[in-house]
């Protein structure tokens, strides 16, 4: 199930917004690739939380 503004999984609710809408994008591309909506979850935050805190250490 692709998730949209405002709807998201519950693991993402106490996220910062960034990190959160980040998530879903990544998950959200993940879904469309056949992934599993777990791994999708999981793997969307834990990349998401990278991404975020390399851009904040190359700021």
């Amino acid at each position: 199930m692709p998730w949209y503004d405002g709807d998201y999984p519950p693991s993402y609710k106490n996220q910062p917004a960034g990190v959160r809408e980040k998530a879903v994008e990544i998950a959200n591309s993940l879904l469309q690739d056949g992934a599993e909506e777990g791994i999708a979850i999981a793997t969307g935050l834990k990349q998401a939380r990278e991404l975020l805190k390399n851009h904040k250490e190359k700021t």
